[in-house]
């Protein structure tokens, strides 16, 4: 199950620093992630700080 980011996204990039396979990249709108690369750490979800990122 991949994590998703929601409208909440600020755009900070603290997810992306913290994705230990790189699967998280900034769209246009807010940060994505690549469901197919994602491994469900969670590390994102706890770097965001407006808690903007869940699992799927």
């Amino acid at each position: 199950m991949a994590h998703k980011v929601s409208d909440e996204c600020i755009k900070c990039g603290a997810c992306a620093g913290t994705c230990p396979v790189g699967c998280i990249s900034e769209g246009d709108k807010k940060y994505e992630v690549d469901a197919s690369a994602c491994v469900d750490c969670g590390a994102c979800e706890g770097a965001c700080p407006t808690g903007a990122i869940k699992p799927e």
